[in-house]
């Protein structure tokens, strides 16, 4: 791809901020797994801290033979300008992207594992956070879980 499609595809990235409030009306339930770990509080996810949490569940999850499901996803890019940059020229360059998290969502979602297994996996998810989670277990349905189930 040249540079002028380059340019063209990436034409949209520069959003603006938003608003965070609200609670979340999609994302709120266990869909895959068993075990999830919910949001208590809005913030703004780096992709970094995403992909943190995930490695951390995995490192514990696998070992038991379980599956995990990353429910969130860095749609929105921050962008920033440069320390002691003149006023004007433009926004600036993106930075790195977050997930926008409102109270209720699923950020995880793992299965096939046993219960303490899970916990200490989502602990270890959770301090790596920056807000408030709670550990939630679907008791609806106890034979679903980890063996790649589609719904």
């Amino acid at each position: 791809m040249d540079k002028s499609g380059l340019k063209m595809a990436f034409g949209w990235l520069k959003q603006r901020r938003g608003r965070m409030k609200g609670i979340s009306e999609a994302g709120e339930g266990v869909c895959f797994g068993r075990y999830a770990l919910q949001a208590l509080e809005p913030a703004w996810l780096t992709a970094k801290q995403i992909e943190a949490g995930r490695r951390a569940i995995t490192r514990n999850v696998h070992r038991g033979g379980g599956k995990v499901w990353a429910r969130t996803f860095a749609h929105k890019t921050v962008t920033g300008k440069p320390a002691e940059t003149r006023m004007g020229r433009g926004k600036g360059g993106v930075k790195y992207s977050v997930a926008v998290v409102q109270p209720g969502k699923i950020l995880y979602e793992m299965g096939g594992v046993a219960e303490n297994i899970a916990r200490k996996a989502v602990s270890v998810a959770a301090s790596k956070m920056p807000i408030r989670t709670r550990f939630i277990v679907d008791s609806l349905t106890p034979s679903r879980g980890g063996g790649g189930s589609k719904h």
